[in-house]
């Protein structure tokens, strides 16, 4: 049954209409954007799906397709942050964001349904944010463009929900467009879509979820956070992004604590590995971001420690089936990576990360091709 359908059953009306938000996958830049750095994530072709109709009581009820239970009731004068710990705060988040900000948000039936996996660290949660966010924008007429719903998802996730992401997730979920990957300053969240047309060039990204479900709510993503802001705070700059590349040694030298400065080494480096990228891909030389990408995996494993055995024998197991490159990707401690390959060992390279996995004795991992896409847009 689709969304549509789903919500005239449920609330026994048809929708005032029904909008798409996709998930993401970054390709290079990761913990970089809450440092003001540079990120490159791409739009999936996995959306979570929006039913939605607007409401003058102030009663918002939401609803999951997906979720076993019933319809979620709660009344936008009584929403708090914190205080709903279920999937339903994600939507919920974004009315009572809407409405701090001052916009005239009188309530919601909300139906909905994803095909974004979750705890694959492909961003469920912001294309939930996103799908609620332009369909209130479009109900409501609020009038806010692509970043501004970006920025309130953002919030809702921060301020509501509780757990302290960037912007990236958002954003792309938002903003991106078929066909691209987009480059986001996270500093003052100018954004550039960089043609990235890999079927074109013979090339194919993989997304391989290795099914180990991560939380970001654990406090994991909170201290390497902190981390990165002590070492900014010792440093003596505002942000991360402010430590030039090529100063990067002589300020590590100037760093008394082993874990700061991993995290700082991290993060300085994959800035610089989104500049190498970028120059690449408008000089056209898609190939040769492969071993960028493997080298950030590497940082990822050994500096920040976020990754997993089960992550880092895909790209191990990858690279070493002739994969161009690979890395984990997303918040880490579980969840997915891209895998770079022609698209003629797409299949070899597959074969090759399942039989590890089953070799390891590890659930069989999910792998599909990540194929640039939209971002959120009305559907009907």
């Amino acid at each position: 049954m689709g969304v549509l359908e789903g919500f005239e059953e449920l609330y026994g009306t048809a929708p005032e209409g029904v909008w798409a938000a996709p998930g993401r996958v970054n390709l290079i830049g990761e913990y970089t954007d809450f440092n003001e750095g540079f990120v490159m994530p791409l739009a999936l072709p996995h959306t979570a799906v929006a039913a939605v109709s607007r409401r003058a009581d102030g009663v918002l009820r939401i609803h999951s397709a997906d979720i076993e239970g019933p319809v979620v009731e709660l009344h936008v004068d009584e929403l708090a942050p914190r205080t709903n710990t279920s999937w339903a705060a994600y939507p919920a988040g974004v009315v009572w964001v809407l409405r701090e900000a001052g916009h005239q948000v009188t309530g919601a039936d909300i139906h909905l349904s994803s095909t974004v996996p979750t705890g694959a660290g492909l961003s469920s949660s912001a294309a939930l944010e996103v799908v609620t966010a332009l369909a209130l924008n479009d109900l409501f007429e609020l009038g806010l463009s692509g970043p501004e719903l970006a920025r309130f998802s953002q919030r809702a996730e921060n301020d509501f929900v509780g757990v302290p992401c960037g912007i990236m997730d958002q954003t792309a979920s938002a903003c991106a467009e078929e066909g691209h990957a987009l480059h986001l300053d996270c500093r003052d969240l100018s954004i550039r879509q960089i043609p990235f047309d890999l079927a074109s060039e013979g090339l194919s990204l993989l997304v391989v979820d290795s099914r180990v479900k991560h939380a970001l709510g654990d406090g994991e993503y909170a201290e390497r956070r902190e981390g990165c802001e002590e070492g900014a705070r010792q440093l003596g700059v505002p942000f991360l992004r402010d430590v030039a590349y090529e100063d990067l040694e002589s300020s590590l030298a100037r760093l008394s604590d082993e874990r700061i400065r991993r995290y700082v080494r991290h993060v300085v480096s994959d800035d610089h590995r989104v500049d190498q990228v970028i120059s690449l891909l408008d000089a056209g030389e898609v190939r040769a971001i492969g071993p960028v990408l493997t080298e950030g995996h590497a940082s990822l494993r050994d500096d920040l420690r976020i990754s997993c055995p089960e992550l880092d024998l895909v790209v191990d197991t990858a690279v070493g089936a002739g994969a161009l490159g690979a890395r984990m990707t997303g918040g880490g401690f579980g969840g997915s990576a891209i895998v770079l390959v022609e698209a003629t060992d797409a299949d070899t390279v597959t074969k090759a990360v399942e039989e590890a996995f089953a070799g390891a004795g590890y659930t069989a991992p999910r792998v599909f091709p990540a194929v640039p896409s939209a971002g959120a847009r009305r559907v009907s």
